[in-house]
């Protein structure tokens, strides 16, 4: 199961770096809705939560698992909702990336039902994420620079490209300026 989690997880992660590259490195996206790149928040959240779900209710009645993986799921989608609110992605890279963690996250739940199920103490998977939030420094990791200096070190260019260089071509229209957030 951990390889299967591994590839899938990957391969997601993979294409999400890809694209964001693409756009900040060549202008690379789909400027007619605002699409510069997946989500990777919407991506990661939509594809663990309703896992963590399922291999923490590993002991639990069908219906238990199923409203587990449903939450998880829905989690998913507050915070694809939430990236979108907060304008940190446009709609179309938010539904991209919960589209993309959900299809990992049913083709890995998939891939294991049928497998041995290893004994999973719910608990402890609780108390283990918990403590990871509880340590963390609360700083977020420079993920957005390491992706903007790997796209211009690939690319060649001298500044990344900027949902800025669509308005001044035309291709994307300005976000309206709102009184009310």
């Amino acid at each position: 199961m951990a390889v299967w989690w591994v590839a899938l997880f990957g391969a997601g992660m993979a294409l999400v770096v890809a694209t964001k590259i693409a756009f900040i490195g060549w202008g690379i996206g789909i400027p007619s809705i605002d699409f510069a790149g997946i989500s990777g928040h919407a991506m990661r959240a939509a594809a663990v939560l309703p896992v963590i779900a399922y291999l923490a209710l590993q002991g639990g009645r069908r219906s238990v698992k199923i409203i587990g993986v449903s939450a998880g799921v829905g989690l998913g989608i507050l915070i694809a909702v939430s990236r979108v609110l907060v304008d940190a992605h446009s709609l179309s890279e938010a539904v991209s990336g919960f589209l993309l963690g959900t299809l990992i996250g049913v083709i890995f739940i998939s891939l294991a039902r049928p497998l041995h199920k290893p004994s999973v103490n719910g608990w402890l998977v609780m108390v283990t994420l918990v403590s990871l939030f509880w340590v963390s420094s609360g700083e977020p990791a420079p993920t957005q620079q390491m992706l903007t200096e790997m796209a211009l070190a690939l690319s060649g260019h001298d500044r990344p490209f900027t949902r800025a260089d669509w308005i001044a071509t035309g291709q994307l229209l300005p976000k309206p300026v709102t009184l009310i957030r």
